[in-house]
């Protein structure tokens, strides 16, 4: 009987047994005739099932297996099995100083291998006796291996605060891979430094950062794009040629930085219905998807331009495009057993289509309030004046819509709808100074609606005569029938003059 490789030692020794006396359970020998067929059987030589080499088994041994097949009804090939022993996984010589003192250094240093935990335990060992004797690297091998203490590289080289809730984290919860079950329900993005410096126009050396977005169910790169480097605004201009690409999607993972979660990606996303999700904090791993593809692309695409001694950021950029398009997305991917392009196309997706550029660009900036002055009807913004249009001038606060890095676009919002009422100018003092003025425009109703002309208030007659809350409370003052909380002083300009 023949046994598979890689078949545990305890079944190998069940099967051998079996075979040896399974042949008389099928034929049970006549009464009285047992112990010469075990004779026989232990006249005979056997493989040994881990060596190979010949064996014999005595005629009380295979006695024993016979009346222990013949008893058991469910699994008589079970019950053949070697015996577990009883201290088997106590590891005796690991006594409970060392474990303590082990596992202490354990939790201290994750990072160190097992032979450095073993030397350091034989140094512990010399100032401490009841450390003594300390077990051998494979004892303290398996004495980790069993207790699931394998050897973890940091998350950070920062020991922060967050930095050690990360690690805890990942000691106290499981690490499970998912995947999306529609096209474009989540999308992947972050940001690379590139192995390789590129060639400025100024004769400089830099190294290039290479932004990236990639499909959660079919891994597509939906578009990689160099740039000198990682802020806001690369991130907003990346993100909108990847919707451009490919559609609106679902939800959107990054991490943590500065330039993922800038006031003008977050609401850009939140405004075209995309939910923006982050990895939590010191934990790479659960953006590994994207992580991963940047092996792909220095394996791969940066090995492919080591030849390339002038390499600049248009070169660059030129041969990701190149490599993304015709190779990566159409080359199988091991993960999904398709390529990423025929897995894209295939469905089922949630796609959303993707507005114009102009109002991509207008969906990522930023939303802030600004006090409006008065005088010359201007908000100040990044220290530059704004003239609003003089039908908002009866409003005190403005809500304005803008991107830190480009303000030659500013736009007036209505603060309950959030709609674009109008684009904002600088102020152009030389041109002011002509003396030429606009006509006041008549005031907006509620900041959307302009009022009729009738109701503007342009050349109206000052009203004549009392107010009428000084004749109601004089009025009321009357009512009372008292004379009036005062003591006249001089009554003749009351009288007149008779000369």
């Amino acid at each position: 009987m023949t046994d598979k490789p890689g078949s545990r030692v305890h079944e190998r020794w069940a099967r051998l047994r079996f075979s040896i006396v399974g042949h008389l359970l099928a034929a049970p020998p006549a009464k009285g005739a047992l112990r010469a067929a075990l004779a026989q059987l232990a006249a005979r030589e056997w493989r040994h099932p881990t060596s190979g080499a010949p064996v014999r088994f005595g005629v009380s041994t295979l006695e024993r297996w016979y009346y222990r097949c013949r008893n058991e009804r469910h699994d008589p090939v079970g019950v053949l099995r070697r015996k577990r022993r009883e201290d088997a996984g106590e590891q005796a010589s690991m006594t409970a100083p060392l474990r303590q003192a082990l596992l202490a250094q354990y939790a201290a240093h994750k990072s160190w291998s097992v032979q450095l935990h073993h030397d350091n335990l034989v140094a512990l060992g010399e100032t401490r006796p009841e450390l003594r004797p300390v077990p051998s690297y494979a004892t303290i091998r398996r004495f980790l291996a069993a207790n699931g203490l394998t050897k973890r590289r940091p998350l950070t080289t920062r020991q922060t605060e967050g930095a050690r809730a990360a690690a805890a984290r990942l000691d106290a919860r499981e690490v499970r891979g998912y995947e999306s079950e529609y096209v474009n329900a989540l999308w992947h993005w972050d940001c690379h430094v590139g192995s390789r410096r590129v060639l400025t126009s100024r004769a400089e050396w830099r190294t290039p950062i290479l932004f990236g977005v990639l499909d959660d169910r079919s891994r597509l790169a939906c578009h990689l794009q160099w740039y000198p480097s990682e802020d806001a605004q690369n991130i907003a201009h990346g993100l909108s040629q990847a919707m451009q690409k490919r559609g609106l999607p679902r939800a959107a993972m990054s991490d943590n930085g500065a330039a993922m979660t800038a006031t003008e990606i977050t609401e850009g996303l939140s405004r075209l219905g995309i939910l923006h999700q982050t990895t939590l904090p010191y934990s790479p791993y659960v953006n590994g998807k994207q992580e991963t593809f940047w092996g792909q692309v220095e394996g791969r695409l940066m090995a492919m331009l080591e030849g390339v001694d002038d390499l600049t950021l248009a070169k660059l950029n030129e041969a990701t495009q190149a490599w993304a398009e015709y190779d990566y997305n159409r080359r199988r991917h091991s993960e999904i057993d398709d390529a990423p392009l025929a897995r894209f196309a295939a469905g089922p997706d949630v796609t959303r289509p993707c507005p114009d550029a102009a109002t991509l660009r207008l969906a990522f900036t930023r939303s802030e309030r600004r006090t409006q002055r008065r005088s010359d009807g201007t908000v100040v913004i990044e220290g530059r004046r704004f003239e609003v249009p003089s039908q908002y001038r009866h409003l005190a606060r403005l809500e304005l819509r803008f991107a830190a890095w480009d303000l030659t676009e500013v736009h007036l919002a209505d603060e309950h709808t959030g709609s674009v009422l109008c684009r904002l100018f600088p102020q152009d003092k030389t041109r002011n100074a002509n003396g030429l003025r606009r006509t006041l425009r008549p005031v907006a109703a509620g900041s959307a609606t302009a009022a009729p002309a009738s109701a503007a208030p342009d050349r109206v007659a000052p009203a004549r005569g009392m107010a009428p809350l000084l004749a109601r409370l004089i009025d009321r003052q009357a009512a009372t029938g008292l004379p009036p909380a005062y003591l006249p002083k001089d009554a003749s300009w009351d009288e007149g003059d008779d000369a």
